[in-house]
């Protein structure tokens, strides 16, 4: 169907609406991507256009002072409720306008959205469904890809259609936990332990447990719960945790797997049993990046193919993460997708392939360009 034709010559550079925050538990990790993108953002190719929203969905002109973003010891970043929310709006002559919904007032047109939202409201298809509906590009998947990649039960159905390998899950529904809990118990114990109890549609590890004892499964499954209401539960696989970062290609070009890499939880890091949230964003000690993993050339190439079938797999689009068990007899057994990793610091996507030989500004780059050329619209 239609593409989005944009031009920058009314006004020299791409004017670039970075959105963050959001509605979902992950909204503070989504301030410190945006700090990070930001700064990555070339200001004589690009003008950005921060815009924080809020947990109640509202849109706020912010500034981009990265201080405001951090993520400190102590209170996580928030995007404050504005006193004039903000609205984008497909003006008649097919440009796309930030304007103030309570007085009316333009703040200009955008070219491209950069959505680095994670979770729920954000990274699930709702805001991808929204973009398209106004007819403005942006980077990332798109409305299917972006859904199957947040739920992680029908991710694995898709990995399974795929032919890829996946280990053995349960996934509790609400209306399963409500009508029978006994049951649904039954049927995760019978997975054996260790398990990993997970809310479905989370990220950044949020309500997440390891259960060890098959007493704590009913503690583990309400924790997850109260993220959200469907429950998926892992069997624990013997094997390294090794991820690769791919990114899409141009036109009919295939998509780029980056260099593997493994994150390595050291010992004695403050009694993290997994990568858990604290030690993903708030101790720098408690975990190291391995890129290249230690893995022979073989495996690095089997796994780069492997996380470009599973980008295929969900008809992922820009980018993804693409997280892997190496299991001791060699084979991989893939974990999930992540169709918009985080980009803070110390995250593994831009890491990779920094590593790679892709510097985090030109990565920045590309993920632009490539949200052009695609444009909306069906293709």
């Amino acid at each position: 169907m239609g593409r989005t034709n944009v031009t920058t010559e009314d006004h020299g550079r791409l004017r670039v609406l970075v959105l963050f925050g959001g509605r979902s538990s992950e909204h503070p990790i989504s301030c410190i991507t945006a700090t990070g993108v930001l700064g990555a953002m070339d200001p004589e190719r690009y003008e950005a256009v921060p815009v924080g929203i809020t947990r109640t969905g509202q849109w706020h002109r912010l500034d981009a002072d990265p201080a405001n973003w951090n993520l400190p010891g102590g209170d996580l970043p928030r995007v404050p409720e504005p006193a004039d929310p903000l609205t984008l709006h497909l003006t008649s002559d097919g440009t796309h306008e930030l304007v103030s919904v309570t007085r009316g007032t333009s703040y200009g047109a955008v070219d491209v959205v950069f959505p680095l939202l994670h979770g729920p409201f954000g990274e699930d298809g709702t805001l991808q469904g929204e973009l398209e509906m106004a007819a403005v590009p942006y980077v990332g998947a798109g409305v299917l890809a972006s859904a199957v990649g947040m739920d992680k039960h029908f991710m694995k159905l898709a990995f399974q259609a795929a032919g890829l390998s996946v280990g053995p899950w349960e996934t509790v529904t609400d209306r399963q936990w409500r009508a029978d809990p006994e049951a649904a118990v039954r049927r995760v114990a019978a997975l054996g332990v260790p398990l990993f109890v997970k809310p479905a549609r989370a990220g950044s590890s949020f309500g997440i447990t390891r259960v060890s004892d098959p007493e704590g499964i009913v503690a583990a499954i309400e924790e997850a719960r109260r993220f959200d209401p469907k429950v998926v539960v892992e069997a624990g696989i013997e094997g390294r945790e090794i991820e690769c970062a791919v990114l899409d290609g141009h036109g009919v070009s295939a998509p780029r797997a980056s260099l593997p890499g493994e994150i390595v939880v050291r010992d004695g890091s403050g009694g993290h049993d997994f990568y858990d949230f604290q030690a993903k964003y708030q101790d720098d000690s408690a975990a190291e990046l391995s890129c290249p993993a230690d893995l022979p050339q073989e495996a690095i190439e089997l796994v780069q193919r492997l996380a470009v079938e599973a980008f295929d797999a969900v008809d992922a689009e820009g980018l993804s993460r693409v997280d892997f068990f190496y299991t001791p007899d060699g084979a991989f057994v893939i974990n999930e997708i992540n169709t918009m990793p985080g980009f803070t610091p110390i995250s593994m996507y831009p890491a990779m392939w920094e590593r790679s030989g892709l510097p985090y500004g030109q990565l920045i780059d590309e993920l632009l360009t490539l949200a052009l050329e695609r444009g909306t619209g069906l293709h």
